[in-house]
């Protein structure tokens, strides 16, 4: 492969029948794999050249690259063979390629090879049994541990030292990991699913419902979940339309003289208007061990209806506090997993799902399969495939390319304009679209803009999605917890309509985004944007990762893939022992601004071209139309398409006019490591959800908020929920939080003790969820998906280097979001 100076590599290999050592073997068709950074070339005259085809393509070539096809002549076949390659035996005179990397010599003991080698003849020996074939492709399974122990060289004595305490310290990872997976599937399979049998009955105003429990023994929760026509708010329903459950338990008390305490529960429920929709609610009780427990339904109606319900119940082991607790500790393990980089994050994700699915099990809550399929939201999951596969497609063109040099040039060479540039134009794109579309826009142009400019594409990134969620809470289609507040039907009966919403968001979001620049050019003020390095150095680098990668790729089931691996791990030593070299010999430093730009905008205008003007046009149709329905799917309600179906049609629209054939091409460049971590996240915020920790989180700020003395209740009530709902969603998904504190504040501001206005603490809310996906990697779905596809093109950035720019950004836009607040509400009164 080569990078963009046109450094080309060709490895033939040969295709010879099993004879002894000492008899000739006849030359028969060969195909010459030609590596290309842009292009993979498989020439003809190989009689197997669709497997080989096969393998480079399962080996997930990486984005922007094509195979292509093109004939060799004869003479040209037998100059070169895979035994000569791998014995690396070569000749420092005939170098015929222009690329510098392929001078190699002989260093630190190592022979490397040459293209065209006029030495050998075609009589020289070439494989000669499968044996030998065996013996000498077992490099493909060992030159990774070798490239890596040649790269990182020491003294003998250190070496040895380091060497054995990483040694050390991954057995200990694994056992401990190991350990504490076996101990969660242990109790996740000693506890069963517990049967939740329906009871289906009703009640009128004149007829009640009844029923004993006799089981409930060593319990501590009584876990009651209640289906009927409810409303999800108190808000605008008739104080003699609801659901009253009576939760009573008798406990003897004393021990000479034994008496009778009632310990009575009272769960009030309101009734919908219309009795159309089921709406599924639960609550838990805390009862006494060992006395028997009564459940009695009644309805107060306004006229002699009869209300169709249903009912099951649960019983719990632990009380809520000690399930707080596990699902704190929970939270924290998979922390721990992830910023300390202890194993990948989508792994840590499945690892925190697992241990708060044995908690479950533990507490006596434990769900079936179905239940956990169900706790997953497709519509995002479609969303990010679909969009996945018209960026792939999209990538094709050169389009990205085209757009990063326009970037350049608008910004006349100048580093800091360019950067702001792109994270004004982010933010914008935001507020209207959702965001992960955005970034998945966004980061491929970064990142080719960064490659031409010698740019480090993390911090640039870093910045990109920090406005990006920024501008998502603008508006109110453009993050997830702003659509789930402007839906809710209880809200909009409070006066708080889309317009209002977006008015009232866009004006504060304004002023956050002019003190976030200046703070953003603080932040990066000692921070050196340019690689430290020259651009071939780190173009090599790159090019090193990206054949390592391809190489991990290939499963060696047969000999052409045995052989194929062989060739692109001894290409990965060969490009390390010429990294050595130009770092030995780097002493240039890179200048902060190109004084040259106008030359340099010449020159990248003449290589990043449109390479496919006929896709472009189609890919540019297709994403129009799939822009233009996600705005028509937030004002007309009458399509009946969520933003995951639109996705997926214009990806299928998209596959089938770009007449895609080999469709393997296209599924290897979704980021599949991306879809399954946003899958297991979702099974692990729900399972901390059923583990009270949402509620809990909740029912507190309530509490804090009534402890506060009334004439200075609403500015402390906003403080609360802005900081409560910032820190909470930097740590936890902020769509399952959103739609727990919505009810809970509704609930506040209709307490008569409390006297408060449900807008301000609305408003706090949806500002503290927004900008608090800022704190930390997995804080929003937008930074998940921006260090997915930047990992996949080989500049994935830790959980570290995000924390170290975002949670600084997220507490400066937070406190200035909240000096707005309060001199709106506080200060000027803005509460009705």
């Amino acid at each position: 492969m080569y990078l963009e100076n046109k450094n080309t590599l060709e490895m033939e290999m040969s295709q010879t029948g099993a004879q002894g050592h000492q008899g000739r073997v006849p030359h028969r068709k060969s195909e010459t794999v030609a590596g290309n950074f842009d292009e993979l070339r498989l020439l003809e005259g190989f009689p197997e050249r669709r497997e080989t085809q096969r393998i480079l393509q399962a080996a997930a070539v990486p984005p922007g690259h094509r195979i292509i096809y093109t004939d060799v002549h004869q003479e040209d076949r037998r100059n070169f063979s895979v035994v000569n390659f791998l014995r690396g035996k070569c000749s420092l005179t005939n170098h015929t390629e222009r690329s510098p990397l392929l001078k190699f010599s002989q260093d630190d003991g190592l022979t490397y090879m040459t293209l065209h080698d006029s030495s050998l003849s075609p009589g020289e020996e070439l494989w000669d049994n499968s044996a030998e074939l065996e013996r000498r492709c077992r490099l493909g399974s060992e030159v990774t541990s070798l490239s890596r122990s040649f790269s990182t060289e020491k003294s003998e004595h250190n070496f040895r030292l380091s060497s054995n305490l990483r040694y050390c310290l991954s057995i200990t990872k694994l056992v401990t990991i190991f350990s504490i997976v076996v101990l969660c599937s242990l109790f996740f399979s000693m506890y069963p699913d517990r049967e939740r049998p329906w009871r289906m009955f009703a009640v009128s105003s004149t007829e009640s419902f009844s029923m004993n429990l006799t089981d409930f023994r060593d319990n501590a929760l009584l876990k009651l979940q209640v289906g009927g026509p409810f409303m999800t708010g108190m808000e605008g329903v008739p104080a003699q339309e609801y659901i009253l459950i009576q939760v009573e338990q008798m406990v003897e008390i004393g021990s000479r003289r034994k008496r009778v305490q009632q310990i009575l529960h009272n769960w009030t429920i309101p009734l919908h208007s219309k009795r159309n929709d089921q709406i599924l609610t639960t609550r838990t009780f805390e009862m006494l061990a060992g006395a028997p427990i009564s459940i009695n339904v009644q309805a107060s109606l306004l006229d002699n209806q009869v209300v169709p319900l249903s009912m099951t119940h649960q019983s719990l082991y632990v009380t809520v506090e000690t399930q707080v607790v596990i699902a704190g500790v929970i939270l924290a393990g998979v922390y721990v997993l992830i910023i300390f980089e202890i194993v990948h994050r989508t792994l840590a994700a499945m690892l925190g799902s697992l241990a708060a699915l044995a908690a479950l099990a533990f507490i006596g809550d434990r769900p079936n399969l179905k239940t956990v399929v169900e706790w997953i939201d497709y519509e995002t999951l479609a969303l990010l495939f679909g969009m996945m596969i018209l960026v792939a497609i999209f990538s094709e063109t050169g389009f990205f390319d085209y757009c990063a040099v326009k970037a350049y040039q608008v910004s006349r060479g100048r580093v800091w304009p360019m950067i702001i540039i792109l994270c004004l134009i982010a933010a914008i794109l935001s507020a209207f679209l959702d965001n992960v579309t955005t970034m998945m826009l966004f980061t491929p142009v970064t990142i080719r803009l960064c490659e031409v400019l010698n740019l480090d594409p993390r911090h640039v990134l870093i910045a990109e999605v920090i406005f990006t969620n920024i501008g998502g809470a603008a508006t109110a289609v453009g993050d997830p917890p702003n659509v789930i507040i402007v839906s809710n039907q209880n809200l909009r009966k409070t006066g708080l309509d889309f317009a209002g919403f977006t008015g009232y968001m866009f004006l504060g979001i304004c002023l956050v985004l002019l003190t976030s620049f200046p703070f953003l050019r603080m932040l990066y003020w000692n921070k050196k944007l340019y690689n430290k390095e020259s651009s071939e150095i780190v173009e090599l680098k790159h090019e090193i990762l990206v054949w390592r990668q391809t190489a991990h790729r290939i499963n060696p089931a047969s000999r052409e893939e045995t052989a194929v691996k062989c060739l692109l791990m001894q290409k990965v030593l060969n490009l390390e022992s010429l990294l050595r070299k130009q770092l030995r010999t780097f002493q240039r430093q890179i200048s902060q601004e190109d004084k040259n730009w106008e030359n340099i905008i010449q020159e990248l205008q003449k290589k990043h071209r449109i390479t496919d003007k006929v896709l472009l046009v189609k890919c540019v149709s297709v994403l129009s139309i799939v822009i233009f329905m996600f705005f028509l799917n937030s004002f007309v309600p009458g399509i009946h398409l969520e933003l995951g179906w639109i996705a997926v049609l214009g990806a299928l629209w998209l596959l089938i006019l770009a007449d895609i054939q080999d469709f393997e091409i296209i599924l290897h460049r979704v980021e599949w490591a991306t879809l399954l971590f946003f899958a297991a996240l979702f099974v692990l915020m729900e399972a901390l959800a059923q583990l009270q920790l949402i509620d809990y989180i909740g029912e507190q700020t309530a509490l804090l908020i009534k402890a506060v003395p009334e004439a200075e209740r609403l500015a402390i009530a906003i403080i609360l929920v802005m900081w409560v709902s910032a820190l909470a969603s930097s740590l936890i998904d902020n769509i399952p939080f959103t739609a727990t504190m919505i009810p809970v504040l509704i609930n506040l501001s209709q307490d008569a003790d409390v006297n408060l206005p449900v807008k301000p603490l609305i408003f706090a809310l949806a500002m503290g969820a927004c900008l608090g996906g800022n704190g930390t990697l997995i804080g929003a779905s937008a930074n998940v998906v921006c260090a997915g596809i930047a990992e996949q093109h080989g500049y994935g950035f830790s959980f570290m280097e995000f924390f170290r720019l975002g949670f600084p950004m997220m507490l400066m836009t937070c406190t200035i979001a909240m000096c707005y607040l309060l001199a709106t509400h506080v200060g000027l009164g803005w509460n009705t």
